[in-house]
């Protein structure tokens, strides 16, 4: 066999292209056969064995990633588990068992949620090779025969037809009226017309209209091609490349959970080894007796519970996601949410609803404007901005009329859904005409049609021979098409009644306009022929018609989208257009929107130019990119992750997959996306609606706020606890907190108290603060001074009311009870001053808003009642039970701390008038 050309990928980047150098789509049809060494007649049986040998089957390979075991003890390298492991370990030292076994089941049960959840993330690739076509029809010595698409090689004739998924990426070498679907690629929503003559070079994909791509929807037609790229070499085979080539982004909670973790451990190990120290060194206390001690002073300071917590928060906050149409497929997912600075949205479907719609009719004499949404055939026109009856005027009624007459489309009612079944955009005048009253089935009716010609790509324009039964009026041409071709064609205009000469600039200059708005213009033509003509020649469409007018046509942004873009902005929160689609109409939509800014929209092309820093730069102030292919939507997002975004992507084709991954949240649309964008998202949207993003950026707020009260509920009291050991073993006295105690308190605070703040309700104002930065601190600033402050409160509470009942002669297990009993009272009402971080919570909603607050305290109450007076429990926790005076001291302690909080954040508030100080 002679020498077989390096094998291409149709995308015509660097290495991609033919042996003379040139994209495939760059060459001529007969030029491509001779590089691929192949003709007409196709490859021989012997020749197609030997380039399989090659090149390798025409799949998509499987990648190799860890093993299960690899993945689950990959659950455990966290920091938040080593907290709990550390936990562990002090509780096992000290002989605890059970204690033991339940923190060691929290790391378990942590570990199988991670290792479950990591493994969706896996199909990604899986679900872009299932997108494979099984078959190909392929020509092979003059003979046509049906293969496994895996065995097809470069230089293959394949024959496409209406249904076919195409199964490699093919140069055509014919096409008949050939359409394919290529929206999960190029995102664009109508099908692409096809040819197969020689391109200019520097086309981006939804251009080459003589290349048909590997996994795309032949829609109409029929034609033939020579395979240019299988296997990894095609355009979807790129795109898998790329999802190889992206790395798992960290979150920015478990980012800073991993800092703030690792300081809390040096903090704690330091503490713990100084009160070791100090009592064995300097108070010359028994060694087994302070080893006791610094243990207990570690599991008093490790918020054993926060793990936990915050996977339920996450949990909670997934569930709320859910009422709300927005999946999510992995937790971290949720908090990220509310930390992202930057929208990525894809146009077709999201920004907009994916259904073209007639927004202008423009005739000779009048201008109308259609109201409405989708195909739904609801809406009003209006002239001027008031209110018009197309029935009222006879024109505008056979220009509607022709529309319809003029049409393969159908539109129906279904579930409440009006859903089309045929051309979005022929399905536009179905819609149109409804609304003026037309009924489809009685127009066609009395309307009948006697013949046509149908829409092809090399006349752009399809007609139809209808009988006027209505009104006796005998045959009638309707033309509808590409509006230079109808305009062509025609010699006059429709006026007010009459037909009249035909005004080519004016009709130019308003095909401009309409363009200029972002809409698809047609042309819509009649021509009124003899009674006796029942069979339409090409010769009768050639000229002499009466131009009715033009329709503009366009897919427009959703009304929910428009406020949900409004609410995101007031929410600091950047929304940037990244489409296939071309840069006009991506800038009318973004215009509508209020995503367009000062600077024009952006072209891949022009991005390809831009060195990385330049993109940089560019993506901070440019909102709007256009014909952008896979690379370009990657780049972009790791463009603006370099600039300190944190970026949420939506996308719905094959083509975002790559750029869904990368992206610190990959949104897919769960209705028209497909599998492989699904998979590498981290995030779905039910109802494929832009403004639930803007719910689920609230609720991710929501969650990061709670968790935040978690922690700052956890540490002040945890360090309360650990002091209180500190200052015992300081003093040379008596700890007031047994370890088993400390296990207790935490314990049942932990399920309980902490727990409830995981259902705290969004606090007024969430949606206009604008995003926190995604490399502040967890804790810091005036959440940072809580820690001590309110330990500080904690620890002269416990150890005062310790200190007096010692002094008063009381035993220790009193002492001990009762200071714990003031403990717990300093926790219930410290978890109201947590409940709003920002404001005072001495009102209604802030002592009684949240019922899971009080259901918690219930419980609690139930359980330190046990804790105290249960003969059991006072036999296992050395306890015994205080009396009345003990119990309102504990209470009027709790309810002092609760004051002095509100009066420190009043100050603080005061203190830091016009600063956010962290609010974000």
């Amino acid at each position: 066999m002679s020498e077989v050309p390096t094998q291409p990928s149709s995308a015509g980047a660097p290495g991609h292209t033919t042996d003379l150098n040139r994209p495939w789509h760059s060459i001529g049809s007969e030029e491509a056969l001779i590089a691929l060494e192949t003709d007409h007649r196709g490859l021989a049986e012997s020749e197609a064995s030997q380039r399989l040998a090659s090149y390798g089957y025409n799949r998509l390979p499987a990648v190799d990633g860890p093993g299960p075991l690899i993945r689950f003890l990959r659950q455990f390298h966290n920091i938040l588990i080593y907290i709990l492991v550390l936990a562990a370990l002090g509780t096992a030292l000290l002989g605890h068992w059970v204690d033991t076994g339940v923190i060691l089941g929290v790391v378990l049960i942590n570990a199988l949620v991670g290792f479950f959840q990591e493994g969706k993330a896996e199909r990604a690739l899986g679900a872009i090779r299932n997108m494979l076509s099984p078959t190909a029809q392929v020509i092979r010595d003059g003979k046509r025969q049906e293969v496994a698409a895996e065995m097809l090689v470069p230089g293959d004739i394949v024959r496409l037809k209406a249904g076919d998924r195409v199964p490699a990426d093919i140069r055509l070498i014919e096409s008949a009226d050939l359409r394919i679907e290529e929206a999960a690629l190029t995102g664009e929503s109508e099908a692409s017309d096809k040819e197969e003559a020689e391109l200019e070079e520097k086309l981006p994909l939804g251009d080459r209209a003589n290349m048909a791509y590997s996994s795309t929807l032949v829609t109409f037609g029929n034609g033939y091609g020579v395979v240019v790229g299988t296997g990894q070499q095609t355009e979807i085979g790129r795109i898998s490349e790329l999802m190889e080539s992206v790395e798992a982004v960290t979150t920015p909670l478990l980012h800073q959970v991993a800092i703030f973790g690792r300081w809390l451990s040096a903090v704690i190990v330091m503490v713990s080894a100084l009160t070791f120290a100090i009592g064995y060194w300097v108070r010359q206390t028994e060694l087994a007796e302070m080893f006791l001690a610094a243990a207990s002073l570690a599991v008093a300071a490790i918020p054993e519970g926060m793990p936990a917590i915050l996977t339920i928060t996450l949990a909670i906050g997934v569930q709320e996601m859910a009422r709300r149409n927005a999946i999510i497929r992995r937790l971290p997912a949720v908090e990220t949410l509310g930390a992202v600075t930057t929208i990525c949205s894809d146009k077709t479907g999201t920004l907009t609803r994916n259904e073209m719609k007639v927004e202008t009719v423009e005739m000779a004499h009048r201008s109308l404007t259609v109201s409405g949404v989708g195909y739904e055939p609801v809406g009003e026109f209006e002239e001027s901005g008031k209110p018009f009856d197309p029935n009222d005027d006879p024109a505008v009624i056979q220009m509607l009329r022709a529309g319809l007459l003029c049409n393969d489309a159908e539109i129906a009612e279904k579930a409440g859904d009006w859903i089309l079944n045929g051309e979005p955009t022929e399905g536009a005048l179905v819609a149109v005409a409804r609304k003026a009253g037309l009924n489809p089935d009685d127009l066609n009716h009395r309307w009948h049609q006697l013949d046509r010609i149908p829409f092809a790509s090399e006349h752009k324009f399809m007609a139809t021979l209808n009988r006027d039964d209505e009104h006796g009026t005998g045959n009638w041409i309707f033309l509808k098409g590409a509006p230079e071709r109808v305009l062509e064609r025609c010699s006059t205009q429709m006026g007010t009644t009459e037909p009249e000469p035909l005004d080519n600039d004016y009709w130019h200059d308003r095909m401009q306009a309409i363009t200029d708005e972002g809409q698809r213009v047609l042309a819509v033509a009649c021509r009124k022929m003899p009674g006796d003509l029942t069979h339409l020649e090409w010769h009768e469409v050639e000229s002499d018609l009466v131009l009715l007018g033009l329709y503009g046509i366009m897919d427009p942004p959703r009304q929910e989208a428009i406020e949900a873009v409004s609410q995101c902005q007031a929410a600091g929160i950047r929304v940037v257009m990244i489409t296939g689609d071309h840069s006009g109409t991506a800038q009318a939509i973004g215009r509508q929107l209020g995503i367009a800014g000062e600077e024009p929209a952006m072209t891949g092309q022009q991005l390809e130019a831009l060195s990385e820093q330049e993109l940089v730069e560019a993506v901070s102030r440019v909102t709007i990119f256009a014909r952008t292919s896979p690379e370009h939507k990657l780049r972009l997002v790791r463009a603006l992750q370099a600039h300190g975004d944190v970026v949420a992507m939506t996308g719905d084709g094959v083509n975002d997959a790559p750029a869904l991954k990368q992206a610190d949240v990959g949104v897919a649309m769960g209705k028209k996306g497909t599998e492989a964008a699904k998979e590498a998202s981290e995030m779905v949207l039910a109802d494929d609606n832009f403004a639930t993003i803007a719910r689920a950026v609230e609720q991710g707020r929501t969650v990061y706020d709670n968790i935040r009260k978690a922690i700052l509920y956890l540490l002040p009291t945890n360090a309360g606890q650990g002091l209180t050991i500190f200052m015992a073993v300081l003093l040379a006295m008596p700890l007031p907190l047994t370890p088993v105690q400390v296990l207790w308190v935490n314990m049942v605070t932990a399920v309980t108290l902490a727990m409830a703040l995981a259902f705290e309700p969004t606090e007024p104002g969430t949606m206009a603060r604008p995003p926190r930065s995604s490399r502040q601190a967890l804790m810091s600033g005036g959440f940072l001074w809580r820690i001590p402050f309110v330990g500080l409160l904690l620890w002269a509470g416990t150890f005062g009311h310790f200190y007096w009942l010692t002094g008063q002669g009381a035993d220790l297990e009193l002492a001990r009870t009762a200071a714990i009993m003031t403990l717990v009272a300093g926790q219930i009402f410290y978890l109201f001053n947590v409940r709003h971080l920002y404001s005072s919570v001495l009102n209604w909603r802030g002592l009684f808003g949240s019922p899971p607050i009080w259901i918690a305290i219930g419980i609690l109450v139930i359980l330190q009642a046990a804790f105290a007076y249960a003969p059991p429990l006072q036999l296992l926790f050395g306890t015994t039970g205080p009396g009345a005076t003990n119990l309102l001291l504990s209470l009027t302690f709790g309810f002092f701390l609760l004051l002095v909080v509100e009066l420190e954040k009043w100050i603080i508030a005061r203190l830091s008038t016009g600063a956010s100080d962290n609010r974000d």
